[in-house]
């Protein structure tokens, strides 16, 4: 995503600081200040050196996950979403995905009480889903969360215009309703079908990414495949539904044990397991920010985000504020529910059909669906061009270093 912010000139958002707190349903449990050696010291004093292991499980993972850009740097390709992880961590990797965040971080020493806390306010805030999620996905859940965010001046959409923009495609505004197989002189070919407002369509391609979720309960994706031996049949598990509501009003400090609103302090409120009605809740700021923008006094009208599991009631928004003036709910299915689906999807579904959706499954972020991309990409110009070479290779650190 760098490298795409950099290619299109764009800027990364100055970020307005604000402090973060974890809410356990009758008090908060964690309490972040204004200097970063106090905050070490009441992590230490809550949990021992249990956030210190984390940090090093974490950043142990990364340090992995890292080597799939020097891969894609040489050309290298996988064409299963394990043959990937096995590439990266090996059955390190392969085994997180069987295995939940809360299993792994017990095995290195983090304590029980610190995932119950910290661990799970952090996954609910990125994924609506518990410990009990899969680990390497909660490994690259938990690292965002330790400041390395950032956001585009202008707004994330930005990237994804540009990028299109930039490629100078023929982009048909239409709904795909099925793939169907075909073959001229020995090589498939793909007829695509689709309809719009105009009527019904199709036309035929060598090569054919799908970039949107195949699951079961994907009510907006109606795509069917035929003429496939075997048949396709990927579409297993389910999403997580997400809720998010964006509130112009006046936060009730008192449910949050301060009566006085002028005295609340947090621009960031994550939760753990109780309450259940909601995930998170911060003080968004605009997508551009001027050099004199400030956030709102706690006491003064502001606009908050509500992440929950499903649309609020109004009782339930009369809890979190003491009045507002308006209520915008977005609801989408963002991530995969883990642990629903029992093996990982491949990116090849045929010879040149392809899943950019497959390392969703694995873990589910903007960097990492740009990563996905890039690896179908390669996939499909080392099938064409018949570079099996460059497509699942073992032992890829010792290769790169040759060819270096």
């Amino acid at each position: 995503m760098q490298d795409f912010v950099k290619l299109l000139g764009l800027r990364h958002r100055r970020e307005v600081v604000g402090r973060s707190a974890i809410f356990g349903g009758e008090h908060f449990v964690l309490e972040e200040t204004d200097w970063y050696l106090l905050n070490l010291f009441r992590l230490w004093w809550h949990y021992g050196i249990s956030f210190l292991r984390l940090q090093m499980w974490v950043e142990e993972v990364m340090e992995k996950f890292m080597r799939i850009y020097k891969y894609q740097a040489h050309g290298y390709a996988f064409s299963g979403v394990e043959e990937l992880l096995y590439s990266l961590g090996e059955a390190t990797f392969v085994n997180m995905t069987q295995h939940s965040v809360a299993e792994s971080l017990l095995q290195v020493g983090v304590t029980q009480r610190f995932i119950d806390d910290v661990v799970s306010a952090v996954l609910r805030a990125s994924y609506g889903q518990s410990a009990a999620m899969p680990a390497f996905a909660g490994a690259m859940s938990l690292a965002g969360a330790q400041g390395s965010l950032w956001s585009v001046e202008g707004g994330n959409k930005l990237v994804c215009s540009g990028l299109l923009k930039l490629t100078k495609a023929n982009v048909i505004h239409a709904a795909v309703t099925s793939v169907t197989l075909h073959s001229t002189e020995g090589k498939a070919l793909y007829q695509v079908a689709y309809e719009n407002e105009v009527g019904n369509s199709s036309d035929f391609y060598d090569i054919v990414v799908i970039a949107t979720p195949l699951h079961v309960d994907n009510s907006s994706s109606n795509l069917t495949f035929a003429g496939f031996h075997p048949p396709i049949d990927d579409v297993q598990g389910s999403f997580q539904p997400t809720v998010v509501s964006l509130v112009h009003g006046y936060l009730n400090s008192s449910y949050f044990g301060f009566p006085d609103p002028k005295l609340f302090p947090f621009a960031n409120i994550l939760t753990t397991d109780f309450p259940s009605f909601f995930c998170n809740l911060d003080n968004i700021c605009p997508v551009n920010i001027s050099a004199s923008f400030r956030r709102k006094q706690p006491q003064e009208a502001a606009v908050w985000r509500v992440q929950s599991p499903k649309p609020l009631f109004r009782t339930q928004l009369k809890t979190l504020f003491r009045s507002y003036y308006s209520v915008q709910i977005a609801e989408w299915q963002a991530h995969p529910l883990y642990g629903s689906r029992p093996t990982l999807p491949r990116f090849a579904l045929h010879d040149q059909l392809f899943y950019l959706n497959a390392l969703e499954w694995a873990a589910s972020s903007v960097e990492v669906m740009a990563v996905a991309a890039k690896n179908v990409a390669l996939l499909a110009y080392n099938r064409w061009y018949q570079d099996l070479d460059k497509i699942d290779q073992k032992d890829l650190m010792h290769k790169v270093k040759t060819e270096l």
